[in-house]
């Protein structure tokens, strides 16, 4: 790839697991170049992709300064930066004992939150359930909306109990750990929550929602949503 950037990131304009990983590169100031692939086309499952992911999912991340190492799954991309690239541990957990909760809310998050929200990709975890019944299924099936958006509340509710106590997540300081809640935070606030009767962020959730706008307002996380704004 003749762009010149350390990384070349696999990603989606949408989906929201190829956003936390730009979330990271841009708060350790690597340069990437971000390849959007186009869902409609089957990009993904291409053989021109899949040679990076045999998953056929974004994100995909390589390093070219790391003789083109390739790692895919937002988690193990995320790990994989902070351990190459924040040795000082400006946005990471520096304990041992602190660099496994970080791994405890990155997996929370992921079995979480979600991992794909496009139609005939897989098994999706709750937010992405959610999305699936609301906007892909064939038919409406609004008591699995319900449920779905009921199992989101019930994850901000974990968050909401642990934040109510402490600022951060993991080591008293912002880390890849909350970093990595940020895009599926609002996707649901704006897509399959926001208009969910049973649902106020800033009445219900007050310090998950005192939490995610310190992250939207860092330099770094803003710069990214810009961008993804653009698109």
């Amino acid at each position: 790839m003749s762009h010149g950037k350390q990384f070349t990131l696999f990603t989606h304009g949408n989906g929201p697991n190829g956003w936390k990983v730009a979330f990271v590169l841009a708060e350790l100031g690597l340069e990437y170049e971000s390849v959007y692939l186009d869902f409609g086309k089957g990009e993904h499952k291409g053989p021109e992709y899949t040679k990076y992911n045999p998953n056929g999912r974004i994100p995909a991340l390589i390093d070219h300064k790391n003789n083109d190492f390739v790692v895919w799954c937002s988690g193990a991309i995320i790990v994989y930066l902070v351990e190459k690239y924040d040795l000082e541990h400006k946005v990471s957990a520096a304990t041992p004992e602190d660099k496994i909760l970080q791994l405890q809310w990155l997996f929370f998050q992921a079995s979480g939150q979600g991992c794909v929200c496009r139609a005939r990709l897989g098994n999706l975890p709750y937010y992405g359930q959610a999305v699936w019944f609301r906007v892909y299924h064939p038919e409406p099936v609004p008591t699995a909306v319900e449920r779905y958006q009921k199992e989101a509340m019930r994850v901000l509710g974990v968050l909401e109990g642990v934040l109510a106590k402490q600022e951060w997540l993991v080591g008293g300081k912002f880390t890849v750990a909350d970093v990595s809640f940020v895009s599926w935070n609002n996707f649901a606030f704006s897509n399959f929550l926001g208009d969910y009767p049973a649902f106020n962020l800033e009445k219900d959730f007050p310090a998950v929602a005192a939490w995610h706008k310190k992250m939207t307002s860092r330099e770094a996380v803003a710069s990214v949503l810009a961008i993804k704004a653009s698109l």
